[in-house]
Formats: C-alpha cells, sequence, structure tokens
C-alpha cells in the first residue's frame, strides 16, 4: 500500500521531469559581487565577443563594476573600439550564418530571455557528439548550432542518455556523464568560471536592476508612510461628520 502511495505520489514529477527534458540547476549568482561581474566581463570578451555580441551595453557602463575606464581599455578591448562603442562582433551574420548555419544572436538580452538557471546549466552541459556538424551537441539545447566555446577550460565529456523506468513504471530517461578528457579548470572551478559568465550576463541584460530594486523598496516605504498620514488625516476630517 505504502509502495502504491508513494508511486502515485511521483508520477506527476516524473511525467513533468520527461517533459521538460534536462532538469535546470539553480545558478549561485550575486548581483553585488563585483569580483564575479568582473570576471565575468573578462570570460565574456574572451571566449563570447569573437562570435556573439552585445549591441546595447557600451564598455564605459562596466565602469559600475568597479572599473576604471584604463582598465577596460586595457583588458576588455581587443580591437580598435573605443571605451564609448557599444560591444559589438566584427562576425556579420551572414558569415554567421554560413559557418554555423544560423547567426549568432546577440547576447544584450539573452539573462532576461532566458534566465540565469538556464545560462548555468546550458553552459555546463555541453558534450562531444560525432553526428553533430560541430562535434558538439547540448544537453539543454538538444541540436545546438553552437560549439562548446568553453571547452579549453571544462574539456571533453560524454554523455548517455539511458531510458528508465521511475516507481510508478513510466519511462523516463538518465543523464550518464563520463570525463574524455580534462580541461585546464577542475569541474568546482569551471562551474565557478560559468556562474561568473552568467552573472556578467545578468548584468547586461539589465545594468540597473539593483537601483532599481533599491528605488522600488524606498518608493514602497514612502508610500507606506504616506498611506499612515493620509489615513490619520482622513480619519481626524471625518471624526465630527455623522
Amino acid at each position: 500500500m505504502k509502495r502504491l502511495v508513494l508511486a502515485l505520489l511521483c508520477a506527476p514529477l516524473a511525467a513533468w521531469s520527461a517533459a521538460v527534458g534536462y532538469r535546470l540547476d539553480r545558478a549561485p549568482i550575486d548581483p553585488n559581487d563585483l569580483v564575479s561581474l568582473q570576471a565575468g566581463a573578462q570570460l565574456f570578451v574572451n571566449y563570447c565577443l569573437n562570435c556573439h555580441g552585445a549591441q546595447y551595453m557600451r564598455y564605459n557602463r562596466l565602469t559600475a563594476l568597479g572599473l576604471t575606464e584604463a582598465q577596460i581599455r586595457d583588458n576588455l578591448i581587443f580591437t580598435g573600439d573605443k571605451v564609448g562603442d557599444t560591444m559589438r562582433v566584427a562576425m556579420t551574420p551572414k558569415d554567421g550564418k554560413a559557418w554555423f548555419g544560423v547567426a549568432p544572436p546577440d547576447l544584450s538580452l539573452v539573462g532576461r530571455s532566458r534566465g540565469a538557471d538556464w545560462l548555468y546549466t546550458y553552459l555546463r552541459t555541453f558534450y562531444r557528439d560525432p553526428k553533430s556538424a560541430t562535434g558538439w551537441n547540448n544537453a539543454v539545447f538538444p541540436n545546438v548550432a553552437m560549439p562548446h566555446a568553453l571547452w579549453l577550460l571544462q574539456g571533453e565529456r560524454a554523455l548517455e542518455i539511458a531510458p528508465v523506468k521511475d516507481l510508478a513504471g513510466h519511462e523516463t530517461v538518465e543523464y550518464r556523464w563520463r570525463e574524455l578528457s580534462p580541461g585546464a579548470l577542475s569541474p568546482s572551478q569551471y562551474d565557478a568560471a560559468v556562474r561568473d559568465l552568467v552573472n556578467f550576463l545578468m548584468y547586461v541584460a539589465e545594468p540597473e536592476a539593483r537601483t532599481r530594486r533599491t528605488v522600488g523598496i524606498v518608493v514602497l516605504f514612502v508610500l507606506g508612510v504616506l498611506f499612515v498620514l493620509a489615513y490619520a488625516l482622513k480619519k481626524e476630517y471625518w471624526k465630527d461628520v455623522k
């Protein structure tokens, strides 16, 4: 009887898991961690900006991360761009489509469209696939056209997707990872690097997020005080009205 109850409770969860695919991991990002944001900016310009631009972000906006314009110019700009320019990429959409089958998207708003958890899991679930055009595939985004840009850091992995049955007898899948060759970083170091990159992408998607939240809290507090005063005034005004 206990087994039957447990199976009935787990069945909806198993069906949901099979429907949504690979389970997303929670991204341990912190928008107030300036060191993480600076490291993420460096990873972005070194590994992402070759193909993906961030056309709505200007280099000089990175001063909000604690960097000076001199540091931005010397460490984050490798082309003839100026500090006041947007973070564009030299690759044209036509070239990108010819090389990858689809033009690499601009990443200015990817943090808002995909979310931190999706990005964090996506960048950690690439695996070797000899059947794909690039030799890579992704557990979160099957048949993705993008190769693994960070493979030198993570290394090469293989993925086996094995069919299994849950307690209720429903068929689902199990993801089994196997390392093919190590990368320059250990697994924990790579996860930390991806966290920094995702942290930066979330900042790029909404640079004023921290300010907006702070202003929102202040506004709600002021409105609360005004409500109390308005209510007290109303009570005083209507106390003699019968």
